[in-house]
């Protein structure tokens, strides 16, 4: 069976990461729409740029919402409404440009382990994103909720379970989860916590410091990819596998840890 891998396809690398796709037949994960200036500005023709251009794309189409300074279920209603507004905005451009998944962040702020700061999240999360998840299924476009600094796999876990709605999906950061996640948690935890609801994995390599988006096979990576991919396609549900990395190059080379259709990397 191969594997369903996208690239992630920004403003500055578009035209490079949509002719590797067509030469694999691979999917595109667009991230622009996760730029302020781009939902402020003139998003419309951007738009029907992609349109005219991912037409006959060869696998799947998905997107990346914004997530920067956005805390879904702040205490600050004001906030809220933002985030609100600003997820609202890319669910109806996502169904404009027939894509049918879209990532978010929930940003919990990961240094704060107290159980009053976790419990009035928990809660304030749910009363969000039940209504955003209505939303969604109105323009049949699945939500998969990112892990960032997240340092236990049941904070997002626990929303997910208790929301229990068809729109609302999860998606694994590779990378953050091994950045970010306490000792106890390691990433065999996050796949049994949130196995059922993964629907796609951002993929890349970091040195176990930093954030950063390098290939597989970069020299300071801690992250040994042909280890975790047999655990990954074991998924209830067959994730979309996006290489999230700042190099077009560093997502060619990544090629060979797949099993593709095209150009010989069976």
């Amino acid at each position: 069976m191969s594997d369903n891998v996208l690239l992630s396809a920004g403003l500055g690398n578009f035209d490079e990461c949509l002719a590797l796709a067509r030469e694999y037949e691979l999917g595109i994960e667009l991230t622009a729409y996760s730029v302020p200036a781009v939902l402020d500005g003139d998003w419309r023709d951007l738009t029907k740029r992609y349109r005219e251009e991912l037409e006959g794309l060869p696998g799947p189409l998905t997107m990346h919402g914004p997530f920067m300074d956005l805390a879904s279920g702040s205490p600050d209603q004001r906030i809220n409404d933002l985030t609100y507004g600003r997820y609202e905005h890319v669910i109806r451009i996502a169904s404009e440009l027939g894509v049918r998944q879209v990532v978010f962040h929930v940003n919990y702020i990961g240094l704060l382990h107290n159980d009053s700061y976790r419990d009035g999240w928990h809660q304030r999360n749910v009363d969000f994103w039940g209504p955003l998840g209505d939303y969604a299924r109105a323009y049949d476009v699945l939500v998969a909720i990112e892990n960032m600094w997240e340092f236990d796999p049941s904070i997002i876990g626990n929303l997910l379970r208790e929301l229990d709605h068809p729109y609302l999906k999860s998606c694994i950061d590779v990378g953050h989860a091994k950045l970010f996640s306490d000792p106890d948690y390691d990433f065999d935890a996050w796949l049994t916590t949130l196995g059922t609801w993964v629907i796609e994995l951002h993929m890349n390599n970091n040195n176990g410091v930093v954030d950063e988006h390098y290939g597989f096979d970069w020299d300071q990576g801690v992250i040994n990819y042909e280890g975790l991919l047999p655990a990954l396609r074991q998924l209830p549900n067959e994730p979309l596998m996006v290489l999230e990395m700042d190099r077009v190059g560093d997502m060619k080379e990544s090629l060979r840890y797949f099993n593709l259709s095209a150009s010989g990397f069976n």
